[in-house]
């Protein structure tokens, strides 16, 4: 039996497991967290990835967790109402639309069900090295010990370990958006009442999102501001919450409250909004699917959809009869990249805001998952 292994236990690697093994793989996901990651924000599945949801026995589920927001407000940075919207979120677009807006870790709760005593997950590790050959890829771990595959996937996100050994270092692919992102869980100490309120300063450009969670008992805040690319440790959070904290001083509304709240947050993301743009996710037999190949950015607000659809192409590619993995990855080239370059587009052609909803339905639905070629 040919084996995968997988580096990324999120969306994209539990995604790609799934249909990895079942076209037949025996598959291994490494991850560096001690077990699946919580928190995050909400996530939308959209267009052709809810039938990616379907085909794996997981719509029903997937539509029963959807959130159940209201509308949403708009504020300037002192905490005036600009407007309104009963019919749509910035977030999820249209309210009565099939798309369906989520947690992201109640999503990846059922993909890891989903792979349950099927795939081997190995948590707190890491890839160090890659060294291929005809026969295979020699991979080596972080906690020691070597095990060899025949091919190895990299999902492991915008900061891919897989990325740099394989293609080279970060700095190559990356393509910063102007923006920096924290998100963080809190008690729902505003009251919402399954309404989104969103805030901005336009002088600054510091702002951000709250919406209530979990039968409105939590919020997860979404705080960022506008920068140019900044030097700063990935790993030293406290240092990345005093970094919001100075941007966000001095705006009205509740954003004292939330920031006060973000200093005790032990659930907390921070990240530059950029893409990953790259002439080729293949090299060998190695391949990257979602954002460490493709990274669109949550502006987009494709993300996820991009890697639920990719993990499926390019499985489906891979799991063709009598194909090797040099014409899979192909194929998996050619018919990811247009659908690719639609959806990244969403984040740049209008950076002020969601972009039009005729561009997000061309996006969301530019790639066929059938097909014969």
């Amino acid at each position: 039996m040919r084996n995968a292994l997988i580096s990324g236990a999120g969306v994209a690697g539990a995604a790609t497991a799934y249909w990895l093994r079942r076209a037949g793989y025996a598959v291994t996901v490494v991850e560096r967290a001690s077990g699946p990651r919580t928190g995050g924000q909400a996530v939308d599945v959209r267009g052709v990835a809810l039938e990616v949801m379907d085909r794996m026995g997981l719509g029903e589920r997937m539509r029963a967790a959807r959130t159940t927001m209201r509308g949403m407000a708009m504020l300037d940075g002192a905490g005036v109402e600009l407007f309104r919207s009963e019919d749509h979120t910035f977030s999820s677009g249209r309210l009565d639309s099939e798309d369906v807006e989520l947690l992201r870790e109640d999503l990846l709760a059922m993909l890891h069900e989903a792979n349950a005593n099927r795939v081997e997950y190995v948590f707190d590790d890491s890839i160090s090295a890659l060294a291929q050959d005809e026969h295979g890829v020699r991979v080596e771990f972080e906690r020691g010990g070597f095990r060899t595959f025949d091919l190895v996937i990299g999902a492991d996100g915008m900061h891919s370990t897989v990325r740099r050994l394989a293609f080279g270092p970060e700095r190559e692919f990356i393509r910063h958006l102007g923006m920096y992102l924290s998100i963080f869980p809190m008690p729902n100490i505003l009251g919402l009442d399954n309404w989104q309120v969103w805030f901005t300063d336009q002088a600054s450009g510091a702002g951000g999102a709250v919406y209530p969670v979990r039968d409105n008992t939590e919020l997860r805040v979404n705080l960022g501001f506008r920068s140019e690319p900044l030097t700063y440790d990935y790993q030293d959070t406290a240092q990345q919450k005093r970094l919001i904290a100075e941007q966000l001083a001095g705006l009205g509304w509740e954003v004292p409250k939330l920031l006060a709240a973000m200093a005790d947050a032990h659930v907390f993301y921070f990240d530059a909004m950029a893409q990953i743009q790259m002439d080729r996710w293949t090299t060998g037999r190695v391949a990257l699917v979602g954002d460490a190949g493709y990274c669109a950015s949550v502006m987009s607000g494709q993300g996820t959809s991009l890697a639920l659809v990719g993990a499926y192409v390019l499985t489906q590619e891979l799991g063709r009869p009598n194909t090797d993995h040099r014409a899979a990855f192909a194929a998996y080239e050619h018919r990811m990249r247009p659908f690719v370059t639609l959806n990244q587009a969403l984040a740049t052609e209008n950076p002020e805001g969601p972009a039009p909803e005729d561009s997000v339905n061309r996006a969301k639905n530019g790639i066929a998952l059938d097909t014969n070629t």
